[in-house]
Parts: structure tokens; sequence; C-alpha cells
């Protein structure tokens, strides 16, 4: 068993060694698709053990910069909003699970797309309120399959993060998306239901259609409450 001061010193030797390929990265000495060099490269160039590569490799992997298959030499991937908000994914799931978790990310969800209506209403050009007209015409066709309209709904939802063309806002829808699936999956989804929700969606589409924000936040809140009474009557507070 190694003493502390071994470990530490190891510890340290993997961060630099991160640092190194992460400021690699960064400054395109290695670009998107490039592999990294042999693991006995990296030993002979930055004198470090093997154990301290694969410590460093699995960190990199862990950030999105590197995508790390067995038997394969580890590929570099170039850094995006996704590979960003994915990095805190695993402590996100982790914070929902706390009590009143859920409804705070859900808060923050109605915070975000109460302005993104808005921004709808008020700048949504013609091809982008074609595209919503489209999603909402899928949401409506899937009425009957609860599956097929959980995916449309997120779809509806999902052009509202596109349209002020911000790219960091579909990568938070992306997000959100994931964080809540497992309770929304989990949801009743009868065909009444789904009904009611599509009518939420034609409420709000018709609102940015008119270019009205208010109404179009109105109607978004008025959806959002009610998204959250069916949570609430599945699954009590959370």
């Amino acid at each position: 068993m190694q003493d502390a001061p071994s470990e530490t010193k190891k510890k340290r030797a993997a961060d630099a060694l991160i640092r190194t390929f992460e400021q690699q990265i960064f400054d395109g000495t290695l670009k998107d698709g490039d592999p990294l060099p042999p693991e006995r490269e990296i030993v002979q160039n930055y004198g470090v053990s093997r154990t301290v590569v694969r410590e460093a490799v699995v960190a990199l992997s862990n950030k999105g910069l590197v995508e790390a298959k067995p038997r394969f030499r580890p590929v570099v991937r170039k850094p995006g909003y996704d590979t960003a908000i994915e990095t805190v994914g695993a402590v996100v799931e982790s914070l929902i699970r706390q009590s009143g978790g859920v409804r705070n990310l859900f808060d923050l969800r109605i915070m975000m797309e109460a302005a993104l209506v808005r921004e709808a209403a008020l700048r949504a050009n013609r091809d982008q309120i074609a595209r919503m007209k489209e999603a909402l015409a899928a949401n409506e066709a899937a009425i009957d399959d609860s599956e097929r309209f959980y995916e449309t709904d997120v779809i509806f939802h999902g052009v509202l993060y596109e349209i002020p063309n911000n790219p960091v806002l579909p990568s938070i829808h992306k997000a959100y998306t994931g964080w809540l699936s497992y309770h929304w999956r989990q949801m009743p989804r009868l065909p009444d239901r789904n009904r009611i929700n599509f009518e939420s969606h034609n409420r709000i589409f018709e609102a940015i259609l008119h270019r009205d924000p208010d109404a179009a936040e109105a109607a978004l809140r008025r959806h959002m409450d009610d998204a959250w009474q069916q949570v609430r009557a599945t699954f009590g507070e959370l």
C-alpha cells in the first residue's frame, strides 16, 4: 500500500498531465478527432507512470474532452456547449434527488421558457413559425399515442430554444429533457390529458402567431402550472 506522500505526488502528476492536454485541446494543438499519443509515448515524454496516464485519460473523458474506448487510443472531442453542460449532469441528477430538487429545476425551466415565448412572439421569423406549426401538428397527431406524444411535446418546446439563435439554449433544453425525463416518462399520459396539453401548446402558438408576448407568457405559465399539478398528483412533493 502506498503512503500518503506517494498518493499526493501521483495526484499532482495526474493534474499536471490533465492541464497539459486540456491546453493542447483548447489551443488546437490537438484537434477534434485526433488520437492522444500512445500511452508509452506519454510515459516517456512526461516522465509519469502508466497509472497516472490512465487517471488523466479518465478525467479528460469525464470532462467530455476525449472519447475513450477499451483497446483503442482515446480520441479528442472538440469542446462544445453540450459537453460543458454534460459535465455537470451527474451533479444535477444528484441534486434533483434531494427534497425540492425537481421543483427547483422546474421553476428554472419556467423562468427560461417564459422569456423564450416572449422572444418568440416579438422576433420569430417565418421559418421559425413554420417549424413551430409543424411541431404542433405532430403533437396533435400523436394525442392517442402517449410515447409519441411525449416526443413531440419535447420537440415543440425545443423550437422555442432555437428561436433566439443562441447555441447555448438548445443544449440547455437537451439537458432539461434528460434531467427531468425519468419523472416525465412515468407520468400517466392518457389521451384526454394529452389533448389538454396539446391545447395548451396551441394557445402558446396562437399568442406567438399574433405577436402578443404577454398572452404567450401567460399561456406558457398556465401550461407549466398545470404540468406541475400533474407531477404532484403522480409523485407528491418533489
